[in-house]
This record gives C-alpha cells, sequence and structure tokens, in this order.
C-alpha cells in the first residue's frame, strides 16, 4: 500500500501537474475568504429593504459576543431572516460546485456535474413525495422533506450502482452514466405523475423545483455544515486520486489506486452532500456545471488545487444568484434556479466555445 502511495505521488509531480504541485497557497486562501466574506456581508445588507453596513455589523457583532443589539437597528431582518438565508446559500453553493469538480474529475467528462449520478432526481423524487402527501415530523417545518429527500438520495444510489453493477461489475464509468441518466428520466416521470394527481400542491412543488432558499434558517445550516465537513472532507481527501483518474482509470490503477473503493467512496460522498442540499434548496442547476470550469482556468487541473476554488467561487456565484433574484424584480422574489439556470447557461456555452477555440 505504501508503494502504491508513493507511486500516486510521483505520478501527481510527473504527469503534466509540475506547475501545480501542492494546494492553494496561504495567500490565495486569505483572498478567497476576504471575497466570500465580502459579498456575505454585501447581500445581508442589500434587499428590499437597504440596511446599512454599520448596522449589518453591529448587530452581528453584538450577537456574537451576546449584548444586545442596540434600538434602531433592524435586528429582526438582520439576524432572523437575511444572515441564515446568506449562510445557507453560501454553503449549498459551496457543496455544489464541490461534487461537481469531484464528478467531472472523477468521471472524465467536462459535462459531469453532481446530477450526472442521478440522486438529484432522487433527491427531488423525495422531496416531491413529501410535500405532495404532507409527509413531516412533528415539531419541525421542512423535517419530513429533509429526512425524505435523504433517504431517497441513498436509496437512488443503492439502486444506480446495483444496476451498474449488475451491467457491468467493474463499475465502469459508461455504465453508471448511462443508468443515472435513464434513472433521472424515471424519477422526472414519477415526479410528473405526482403533481397530475395533487393539483392542491402544484404551486409549492413547482416553486421548490425552481429552487430557492427563502425560509431557511440556522438549523438547517447546522444541517448543511455537518454534511459539506464531513463528505466534502472525504472528496478533498481523494484529490491526489482525482489527479489520477484524469488520465484513464486503468492507469490510476497501474500506480496503485484501489479504483473501484475510491469511486464508490466518491460517489457516496457526492450523493449524500447533493440529498442533502437538494432537501434544503430544491433543484439548483448549473452550479456544479459551470464553476469548477471557470475554477479550473484560474487554478489549473490539479484538484488539491482545484476542490477548495471551488468550493468558494461555488458560494460567491450563489450569493450573487441570490441576490439578483431578491432584488432584480423587488418586491416580487424569483426563484434561485432561475437565475443560476440563465447566467450558468450563457457562461457554459462561453467557456465551451473558449475550450473548443484552444483545442
Amino acid at each position: 500500500m505504501q508503494r502504491g502511495s508513493d507511486r500516486l505521488s510521483r505520478f501527481v509531480n510527473d504527469k503534466g501537474m509540475k506547475k501545480h504541485r501542492e494546494g492553494l497557497p496561504i495567500k490565495a486562501y486569505v483572498l478567497f475568504i476576504i471575497a466570500l466574506l465580502l459579498t456575505m456581508l454585501l447581500c445581508v445588507c442589500a434587499g428590499s429593504v437597504p440596511i446599512a453596513l454599520k448596522n449589518t455589523l453591529t448587530a452581528i457583532g453584538y450577537s456574537v459576543i451576546g449584548r444586545e443589539v442596540p434600538a434602531g437597528i433592524s435586528k429582526n431582518i438582520i439576524l432572523n431572516v437575511r444572515l441564515p438565508r446568506v449562510i445557507n446559500v453560501s454553503l449549498v453553493g459551496a457543496s455544489l460546485a464541490l461534487c461537481g469538480a469531484a464528478m467531472q474529475g472523477l468521471i472524465r467528462n467536462p459535462l459531469a456535474d453532481g446530477s450526472t449520478l442521478g440522486v438529484s432526481s432522487g433527491a427531488a423524487l423525495g422531496a416531491v413525495i413529501a410535500l405532495a402527501f404532507g409527509f413531516y415530523i412533528p415539531g419541525t417545518t421542512y423535517g419530513g422533506v429533509m429526512l425524505l429527500a435523504m433517504v431517497c438520495a441513498f436509496i437512488s444510489l443503492i439502486l444506480i450502482l446495483s444496476l451498474a453493477y449488475a451491467l457491468d461489475h467493474s463499475l465502469s464509468t459508461n455504465s453508471i452514466i448511462l443508468i443515472g441518466v435513464i434513472f433521472s428520466m424515471f424519477a422526472s416521470s414519477i415526479i410528473n405523475l405526482i403533481i397530475s394527481f395533487t393539483s392542491d400542491h402544484v404551486k409549492s412543488i413547482a416553486f421548490w423545483m425552481m429552487g430557492s432558499l427563502s425560509g431557511t434558517n440556522y438549523s438547517h445550516a447546522r444541517v448543511l455544515a455537518t454534511a459539506l465537513a464531513l463528505c466534502g472532507g472525504i472528496i478533498l481527501f481523494h484529490a491526489n486520486e482525482l489527479n489520477a483518474f484524469a488520465v484513464g482509470e486503468d492507469n490510476a490503477r497501474h500506480i496503485g489506486v484501489n479504483v473501484k473503493r475510491v469511486k464508490l467512496v466518491i460517489l457516496i460522498a457526492v450523493s449524500v452532500l447533493i440529498g442533502v442540499c437538494v432537501s434544503v434548496s430544491g433543484s439548483i442547476g448549473f452550479v456544479g456545471l459551470v464553476m469548477p470550469h471557470m475554477s479550473r482556468m484560474i487554478t489549473g487541473p490539479n484538484h488539491k488545487r482545484l476542490l477548495p476554488a471551488s468550493m468558494f467561487s461555488g458560494a460567491i456565484f450563489l450569493l450573487f444568484a441570490d441576490l439578483i433574484a431578491r432584488t432584480l424584480l423587488s418586491p416580487i422574489e424569483l426563484q434561485i434556479g432561475i437565475v443560476t439556470s440563465l447566467v450558468g447557461a450563457v457562461a457554459f456555452i462561453i467557456i465551451f466555445y473558449r475550450s473548443r477555440r484552444k483545442a
């Protein structure tokens, strides 16, 4: 095992990674953190009711140290409405972009993201079932939706991997993509069938399917942060293995990577993280597809740099998308999925065109 690990390290250093051998430098992390915090502050201050930056910092600072927020500051708007929403948006954006970068490296397909597995569709199906039939957990508002979405995401993963294994015992990438696409079509048809029989819930289901983080709170943030810490940590830990996958599974196997185990671990981590995100935010597209491409232009192909950069860029991108959704047609609020789809589609066309010209 040690020899395999040494061979993997030498491979990462030799095969086209000479310019990007190490992870992100401390300076890059500092710049990313500053950009993220400034964007979060902007999103807390801006809205249908603009709030001064000084008042926002005062309310947050006093709340952190346990002091009473001075009168005249919109404490409820800052601390109970906008701040939890901003935190949840940044966590979802970071999670989706990280999953997209991992899937593109694992599958070696630039069109891959977390939804390629079909797990997003499975999670959406579970959430729609909970919304349509009133499944809830006593004492919670969205506990039933979250639980059923995560359960269905996990069941979807087991089903997809089982079918892929029955089709091809090596769990090849092509088999997983094929089964994932078929399962997504199946789940979408079931969702449409449920909508056609539950006309009373069509509006709420349709709004949820377009993605929204309105009404999210600190309990949602704790769930998202825990999932990102656990599943994201697993993905980041396998950055070198993802670098090896970049030149093919056979080569990765030759230098000592346990291809089947690594693939299963990453797929499970991605599926759980996507299931949690979909249960909280609904279906939000293009974040996991576009942001890894944009990050790759800055950091290069080394996943030790690409994965953290994708997390930060995904969080910042979704924060701006949510800000546009809240303010563009104020007081009417757009669904965040509409904004990400419009912006992401244009951005992806530009990225794809530039990459083809460069090739």
